[in-house]
């Protein structure tokens, strides 16, 4: 040992020059400064020295672009479309140096830099750049502001559902190299549909075709879906599909990556987690790739030179956003359509009435199978209505229609059953007795409501109805009940003792059953997909589902018995369906002759007539009566503008969770509908959103809510 070593074993030896070596080495670390509360007397950036901010604050008499003095020290990270955090709210007084201080760090984007600022007055600066990573580019923030004109919002509130939230380990992964295009698929299932083939050659040729896409009833959809997709990334272009949910999403994601490969395309749910959707958004945004699939709030994912934007299913409530400014996905892709020029596919088993206007206006063309494939497609649809029901001895003693029994019971021998229960709290409008006709109103054609049990109003535009007739048939006796018994699980188990009874509903969906012999009893739109499909369904209780007061109630329930019926085998292989509904309702002619595309054609005619939405456009104004009195009062409406209330709109229930937009427990809002023809949707957006945004900048009176073309309007 060492004389050195021997003396650094003494005690308290070097115990001076050690802690000197610690206090260098400390003061020599690159430890990072914290960041300054100001840049007073800091040197601005040599070239573009000024930054357009969009700060984060939903108000709309806010909603501006706000500029800030960019420090040298942030020259090279503040790029346009970067997060940063600025200094907001200091007001014009506190200027020190030449510089504004003061007031609370708030998020924001940068949108441009500048060489020179419109205002006069004494700039602030940026408080920091939160990430070099540029998130939002030119093309999102354009589909941004049009999203937000169209519907009365504003960009801040409509890029907190475009853009998601930072997160900092996925931000420092790197993404994937792109892959090289692939090969154009062949057509495959689309050889089914007459245009079937020649749009997918559209799409891998570069074109750019529009379709209303009506599909075959079976499992197949997914797989066309994906091979839309790939002819469309053969032509080196990239591709986003809008699912309504993640069930639906997993199996378009399956499909994808059965026919791409793995690593061609993203999938963006709130299944993933946070940092894995946000690590697959910036794969995107950095075009590692170039196919999305996702819910709701994919509709804003950045695909590079997007190709083909797909919807499934319009007409489910999840593609409408319940957060200010309420886009619905359908119009953000017609907006991504016609903004970019890309190819447009709206795809579902039934047809929406927006769909069929669509058609209508010759915007997109229509992409359907003929009829013998569809006959080969789609099961046996038998009715049981309530004439057969009275007669029926078993119905009244079983609660379950002989018809019904004996196709469960001929199902259950080769597979599953499935059995379709509308969800509790369901309540059927007002409608003819004798013919089944909803109950409108003569002044604006709303539906009528009895709250108190005797007197009719309105429920649009509240005025009272003393001497209703039916316009149909001349009756004047109201139908409000449901005919025939509520099917439990527990029912159909003593019906059938011997055979497993599988549930799916809101407090647990399940995603797929085996193609074994059971009985599944479902909600609407969270029946599962069986192995080989059912073997036959029923679909309970219709009158509940036509009878909602609901403007779409008719639309709605087709919706969801195709879905259902969808789901069964082909008559072909022995596939039924029975329905317990009235057999002259609408609906149920059109699901028996599997006709959704005539019937949302007709209930296109009918709204045109009555000046019903879509072929007008209409905004509702919710809040405390003074509110919405005052904010129509304010508002210079188009001159063809018609108001319809306000009428009284409850509360929440006490005990019950409230819904945003909802009225206090106990507490009564009321709502007025404002309706405007076809072209002035625009200026009507312009003329609520300028008026909400003067009542906000002057601070008085309530808040209230707008909503453009709200999805229930009863």
């Amino acid at each position: 040992m060492s004389s050195d070593d021997e003396r650094s074993e003494e005690p308290g030896s070097g115990a001076p020059e050690q802690l000197a070596l610690i206090r260098e080495t400390v003061r020599r670390a690159k430890v990072p400064r914290a960041k300054p509360r100001t840049w007073r007397g800091a040197p601005l950036a040599a070239e573009l020295p000024v930054a357009r901010v969009l700060v984060n604050k939903g108000a709309l008499h806010l909603d501006q672009y706000f500029d800030y003095a960019v420090p040298e020290e942030l020259d090279a990270e503040a790029r346009p479309g970067v997060r940063v955090r600025v200094r907001f709210g200091a007001g014009g007084r506190q200027v020190r140096g030449g510089r504004r201080e003061g007031g609370g760090l708030i998020d924001g984007f940068l949108i441009e830099r500048r060489a020179s600022s419109d205002y006069q007055g004494a700039l602030a600066a940026l408080a920091y750049v939160v990430s070099p990573e540029p998130v939002l580019g030119p093309e999102l923030l354009e589909l941004s502001r049009a999203v937000a004109d169209r519907y009365a919002g504003s960009l801040a509130d409509v890029l907190q559902l475009a853009v998601p939230p930072r997160n900092g380990r996925a931000e420092g992964r790197p993404s994937p190299p792109p892959l090289p295009p692939p090969p154009a698929p062949s057509p495959g299932s689309w050889e089914r549909y007459a245009q079937g083939p020649g749009f997918l050659r559209a799409l891998a040729g570069g074109g750019a075709p529009r379709a209303v896409w009506t599909a075959l009833p079976g499992p197949h959809w997914p797989e066309e879906i994906a091979r839309a997709v790939a002819a469309t990334l053969a032509s080196g272009r990239g591709a986003l599909v809008v699912v309504p949910d993640g069930r639906a999403a997993g199996r378009v994601d399956a499909a994808l990556t059965e026919v791409l490969g793995e690593g061609r395309h993203a999938l963006l749910t709130a299944d993933s987690g946070p940092e894995k959707r946000y690590r697959q958004w910036l794969a995107v945004r950095r075009g590692s790739v170039r196919a999305v699939v996702g819910t709701r709030a994919a509709m804003f994912a950045p695909v590079a030179d997007l190709g083909l934007v797909a919807l499934w299913d319009d007409g489910d409530s999840s593609h409408s956003d319940d957060n200010a400014p309420f886009p619905h996905v359908r119009e953000v892709l017609e907006l991504r359509a016609a903004h970019g020029r890309c190819a447009f596919l709206l795809g579902g088993t039934s047809c929406t009435v927006e769909a069929a206007q669509l058609v209508e206006n010759g915007w997109a063309l229509p992409l359907r199978a003929d009829r013998e494939q569809l006959r080969i497609a789609a099961p046996l649809v038998r009715t049981v209505g309530d004439g057969e029901l009275a007669r029926d001895g078993a119905a009244r003693s079983a609660r379950l229609p002989s018809l019904a029994w004996q196709t469960v019971r001929d199902g259950l021998r080769s597979g599953p059953v499935l059995v379709q229960v509308p969800r509790r709290g369901y309540a059927p409008r007002l409608a003819c007795e004798r013919c089944r006709e909803p109950a409108r109103c003569r002044h604006c054609a709303g539906p009528l409501q009895a709250p108190d049990q005797r007197e009719l109003d309105c429920a649009w535009c509240g005025r009272a109805e003393t001497a209703w007739s039916c316009a149909a048939c001349g009756g004047v006796r109201l139908r409000a009940r449901i005919v025939g018994a509520r099917r439990t699980a527990e029912e159909l188990g003593r019906a059938f003792p011997a055979v497993p009874v599988r549930t799916s509903g809101r407090d647990h969906v399940l995603d797929s059953v085996p193609g074994e012999p059971a009985l599944v009893v479902s909600t609407p739109g969270a029946e599962p997909v069986a192995e080989g499909g059912y073997a036959a369904a029923l679909l309970l209780d219709g009158w509940a589902m036509v009878g909602r007061p609901d403007l779409r109630a008719g639309e709605e329930a087709l919706r969801r018995w195709t879905a259902a019926a969808a789901l069964v085998r082909g008559q072909p292989e022995g596939g039924t369906v029975v329905i317990v509904a009235e057999p002259t309702l609408r609906p149920v002619q059109a699901l028996v002759r599997w006709d959704p595309v005539g019937h949302a054609r007709r209930e296109l005619a009918e709204r045109a007539e009555l000046g019903f939405p879509p072929v007008s456009r209409m905004a509702s104004v919710t809040g405390p009566p003074e509110a919405v009195a005052a904010c129509l009062a304010g508002a210079e409406l188009p001159p063809e503008a018609e108001i319809l209330g306000p009428v009284p709109v409850p509360g929440a229930t006490p005990g019950t969770p409230r819904r945003q937009g909802d009225a206090p427990p106990g507490v009564t809002w009321e709502r007025a509908l404002v309706r405007v023809p076809p072209g002035r949707g625009a200026a009507l957006a312009a003329a609520l959103k300028t008026a909400q945004a003067a009542r906000t900048a002057r601070g008085t009176g309530d808040p209230v809510r707008i909503r453009i073309d709200p999805p229930d309007i009863g």
